[in-house]
Formats: C-alpha cells, sequence, structure tokens
C-alpha cells in the first residue's frame, strides 16, 4: 500500500467515512474532523510510517505540517517518508 492510499485509509477511519468519500481536494473540516479527530489521525499516521510528525496541536499553523487538504495530508506525509 503506497502513502497515499494508506493516509486516506487512516482519515477515512477517523472521519468514519467510507475510502471512497474521502478525496484528495477535500479538508478535514469537510470530512468532519474535528481537533481531536485530528491528533487522533497524526498519531495513527506516525505509528503506520514509523514517523514523527511536526505537528503543533495548539498551533497548526506554525507546526510546518500542512494540514489544508487530504492532499497536502499526502504529501507532507511523503516528504517525511522519505526524508525530505
Amino acid at each position: 500500500m503506497n502513502v497515499k492510499d494508506k493516509v486516506i485509509e487512516i482519515i477515512a477511519e477517523q472521519a468514519v467515512l467510507d475510502i471512497g468519500d474521502v478525496t484528495m481536494a477535500a479538508t478535514l473540516e469537510d470530512l468532519g474532523i474535528d481537533s481531536l479527530g485530528l491528533v487522533e489521525s497524526i498519531f495513527a499516521i506516525e505509528e503506520a510510517f514509523d514517523i514523527t510528525v511536526p505537528f503543533n496541536a495548539n498551533d497548526p499553523s506554525e507546526s510546518g505540517f500542512d494540514i489544508s487538504s487530504v492532499a497536502s495530508i499526502v504529501k507532507a506525509v511523503e516528504g517525511l517518508v522519505s526524508g525530505a
């Protein structure tokens, strides 16, 4: 399973949605994921990929981890996985 598919699977699980309902253009807000769901998603992503996400739950805009859409999360995780 590639990074994109796994991230979508994790986000779908947190949003209690079918994988097919999670589009790359969707925002977490679109999917009904609140701040707690976001934190749980981040933990699940870290565990799934054995990475540390530079995420500041108190100020996401300062974290350097773009959570603006599913696509941006996938891109950020791909960067961490590749060591970029």
